[in-house]
């Protein structure tokens, strides 16, 4: 099956693509794209990939599902459009990164900024129903975006897994953790942070100060 996808994720997710549940899962995102609104449109499907190179990848950031308003979803997990409102989950990372890293407060929830440095920003469901949270879980996309995880850690050395919330946390069984690095917390989200479990978790300086010691330039969040 042809998919548009960046090179070289193509490459090494080709197997993938040519795999009967992805063909089901294709056939179900079509289907449901004709008949109902949903989030994002077509060709940001994939602009995790499309932004974030995987030669240059460094970091990689877990989201669970697009967001489902309005004018908000662009492909990268907890990130907005241009000149959108800040989601809570947003708003409590950028609260986290200025009193993390004592910058500014982003005024630009748009964080392909992030993605083009080497973050990768990767929803593990990466399409869903307007207004309906979940509604693509469980349809094969949870089972590609694990592969690619898998694939990421078998290929790369030395990248930063940061895994907030229970969902993500799961993930860790995908990751080879003597061959990276992998930090965990609560989620961003205010019923997880206003409990305690997201704010002071330091993952900004935390992942840079391990990118400076495997000589890579850091991440200007």
């Amino acid at each position: 099956m042809q998919v548009k996808i960046a090179e070289p994720w193509k490459n090494i997710l080709n197997q993938e693509f040519e795999k009967s549940y992805f063909e089901e899962l294709v056939s179900f995102v079509k289907n449901d794209f004709q008949n109902f609104t949903c989030y994002p449109k077509g060709a940001d499907i994939f602009a995790a990939f499309d932004y974030c190179n995987f030669n240059d990848l460094k970091v990689v950031i877990l989201g669970q599902d697009p967001y489902h308003g309005p004018n908000q979803a662009n492909g990268l997990c907890f990130s907005v459009k241009d000149g959108i409102a800040h989601p809570p989950s947003l708003t409590n990372i950028f609260k986290e990164i200025t009193t993390d890293l004592k910058l500014p407060h982003p005024k630009n929830g748009n964080l392909e900024r992030w993605a083009k440095q080497g973050v990768l920003l990767l929803n593990a469901t990466l399409t869903v129903r307007a207004n309906e949270p979940g509604s693509h879980q469980k349809q094969g996309w949870e089972e590609f975006t694990d592969q690619v995880i898998q694939e990421i850690s078998n290929q790369k050395v030395g990248v930063v897994f940061l895994l907030w919330g229970g969902f993500a946390k799961k993930k860790a069984k995908l990751i080879d953790a003597k061959k990276h690095h992998i930090l965990e917390s609560g989620h961003p989200s205010p019923l997880s942070a206003n409990r305690g479990y997201w704010f002071g978790n330091k993952h900004f300086s935390k992942t840079n100060k391990l990118l400076s010691s495997l000589g890579k330039v850091k991440i200007m969040w």
